[in-house]
């Protein structure tokens, strides 16, 4: 099924799942057909009717250019009145970002969960800018590198084993040309103390209690910023969280 975007983009999604609505939003170069969700929706279902989409550039939607944040905000907002009017929205990652940043622009969400969005820091480096000059160059293995390696500090023998799954590695080239999509969404990968103030729906900030430092941190410094916000540590977590401890906490705070 599709939505059709503000600017005309169609947003593919499925829908599964009974009860109140709850939005999926994925981080970097995940879909429905990659990533954490696919999992996780099972969990939720009992509970919400779940809607999982392809963020813009991915899998089956359409990727209108130029890009800014603000598309992506109103894929959510196309998303929500698709689901009725109103929503949950569950953000994992940088998708924990676009989710906190649709609650500041005032779409119609009940509450909003962000799981370890990754306010950790540039170092001054211009992460945005770096992953958009790999990709005019038609580097997107390049751009993969330094997306895993400079910016999210994965281990170089990870990576170097991350090239021989061949088939995984196509899979992640293949949705590399969002990565900056992503690098503008998190707005210097610092915390936006000031937009996040202006929240006035429920929120949960939350983080694993094996993760980072910084992304701990990161959590934190959200739950701080937003007006009555929540934290919580998911223990024995890390940012690959497990689905079956995941929901259990996002029903709760959903549900109370």
């Amino acid at each position: 099924m599709n939505v059709i975007s503000k600017d005309g983009t169609a947003i593919a999604f499925e829908r599964s799942g009974q009860g109140p609505a709850l939005i999926l939003v994925d981080g970097a170069l995940c879909s429905r057909a990659f990533g954490p969700m696919a999992k996780l929706a099972p969990q939720l279902e009992p509970r919400f009717t779940v809607y999982r989409y392809d963020r813009r550039g991915r899998g089956e939607s359409g990727d209108t250019a130029p890009y800014s944040k603000q598309r992506e905000v109103e894929d959510l907002e196309a998303l929500i009145k698709e689901a009725g009017g109103s929503s949950y929205v569950l953000g994992l990652s940088s998708g924990g970002a676009l989710a906190l940043e649709a609650a500041a622009a005032g779409l119609p969400i009940k509450k909003v969960v962000a799981y370890e969005p990754p306010y950790v820091g540039s170092g001054g480096a211009d992460f945005e800018g770096e992953l958009k000059k790999r990709l005019a160059g038609g580097d997107r293995g390049g751009a993969l590198k330094y997306f895993m390696r400079d910016m999210v500090a994965v281990p170089a023998p990870f990576v170097v084993l991350m090239r021989l799954m061949f088939w995984t590695w196509r899979k992640l080239k293949a949705v590399a040309h969002t990565l900056p999509y992503d690098a503008a969404v998190m707005s210097g990968f610092e915390v936006p103390t000031a937009r996040l103030a202006s929240i006035r729906i429920p929120t949960l900030a939350m983080a694993g209690s094996k993760t980072t430092d910084r992304l701990k941190k990161a959590a934190r410094a959200v739950a701080d910023a937003v007006p009555g916000a929540r934290h919580r540590e998911l223990a024995g977590q890390t940012h690959m969280v497990n689905p079956a401890v995941l929901a259990p906490a996002v029903a709760e705070f959903f549900t109370s």
